[in-house]
């Protein structure tokens, strides 16, 4: 199938930038010892997973149980699902997903903890636990690593359940600049104290798990961290390449889109609105924009309705054909990929694989 047969709006993929985007960061994590558990949350695909696990990841990331349920597929031999599993629906499939891997679940609270280890002791099954700590973004986790201790002792006295150790999400370092970084290197003090604490309560720590995309090349940097959980990288986008963390040539994934219009006196109208793109803005502030158009890095994607994109394009800027064919970087991929039933991973101007997007709306 040759590019060109790609029916508009869709997501394509350049496998050559996505290839290297999950060798580069396998190489990383193995020079630096680090245990590689890429989220899944960017691609939503048990064949792209499939490739991390075969580039040496040890196992998966899932937010939600039906994710976990997707990303059997892909055989991995662990999997974590980074997010609390409340409710007997949600816990009886979380369940069944262990039956044929071994989970481990993020939590923060002991009634997540208390509802995880009847349901385990009920099946006769064990589920490992990782307790979260709020570095800063203010989500989810403890701020205070007494309480977050204190918390883990408890879990550790429940049965069916297997303390593994404790995560963390940098997700309020934005860019790795300097004022992002030393957010960052300032969490190494939190992460020894908190460690430091744990052991001193004579529990185990086999796991410490964060990270994030804009801060994974420098991982390392935090001495306690021995596990890595990057999503985005795999495709990248806008936000990826203004925090600082990789360049353009490094973003895998666009938005192929046609002109539609061009009766607007400022610019063009391209098949794609917020039905087809993430309505995040960038996540370092700025202009309002929704994407960057790579044929014209000046045009500005300044409006959405359902179906329609308004592109401003400046006085130098070349003219636009109706029926031309366009490439956009979204602000933010992730959410654009669940948008979308499958993604064309393409070679050249051939389609080469075509990725259906299986866990699109696990919500549950």
């Amino acid at each position: 199938m040759h590019v060109s047969e790609i029916e508009t709006p869709a997501i394509v993929v350049d496998l050559d930038v996505l290839e290297r985007n999950l060798a580069r960061v396998a190489t990383y994590a193995r020079e630096h010892h680090l245990r590689l558990r890429p989220h899944t949350k960017t691609h939503k695909s048990s064949v792209i997973a499939r490739m991390q696990l075969e580039n040496g990841a040890v196992g998966l990331t899932v937010a939600k149980v039906g994710e976990a349920e997707v990303m059997l597929r892909a055989r991995p031999e662990d999997l974590l699902v980074a997010y609390p599993v409340i409710g007997e629906g949600k816990l009886r499939r979380l369940l069944d997903v262990a039956r044929h891997t071994r989970v481990t679940v993020a939590l923060d609270s002991l009634e997540a903890a208390q509802g995880l280890s009847n349901a385990a002791a009920k099946a006769g099954m064990e589920i490992g636990v990782l307790v979260e700590e709020d570095v800063g973004l203010g989500r989810v986790g403890l701020t205070d690593p007494r309480k977050l201790v204190a918390l883990a002792s408890s879990i550790a006295g429940l049965p069916s359940l297997r303390l593994v150790g404790f995560n963390f999400y940098p997700g309020h370092v934005k860019a790795v600049d300097a004022e992002g970084m030393a957010a960052f290197h300032a969490l190494a003090a939190v992460l020894e104290e908190t460690s430091a604490l744990w052991r001193a309560a004579g529990l185990p720590l086999e796991v410490v798990s964060g990270g994030s995309t804009p801060t994974l090349f420098h991982s390392h940097e935090l001495p306690v961290l021995n596990e890595i959980r990057p999503g985005t990288y795999v495709f990248n986008d806008r936000n990826t390449v203004e925090s600082g963390a990789a360049a353009l040539e490094e973003c895998a994934a666009h938005l192929l889109v046609t002109v539609v219009s061009t009766s607007r006196a400022s610019g063009m109208i391209v098949d794609g609105g917020s039905k087809t793109f993430s309505s995040d803005r960038l996540s370092t502030g700025g202009e309002v924009t929704f994407g960057l158009l790579r044929e014209e890095p000046a045009a500005k994607f300044v409006k959405m309705n359902e179906e329609h994109g308004y592109i401003d394009l400046p006085p130098s800027a070349r003219h636009f054909r109706i029926g031309e064919r366009l490439h956009i970087l979204p602000n933010h991929i992730c959410v654009a990929v669940n948008l979308h039933d499958r993604v064309y991973g393409v070679r050249g101007e051939n389609v080469e694989q075509v990725f259906e997007v299986e866990a699109r709306g696990k919500l549950q």
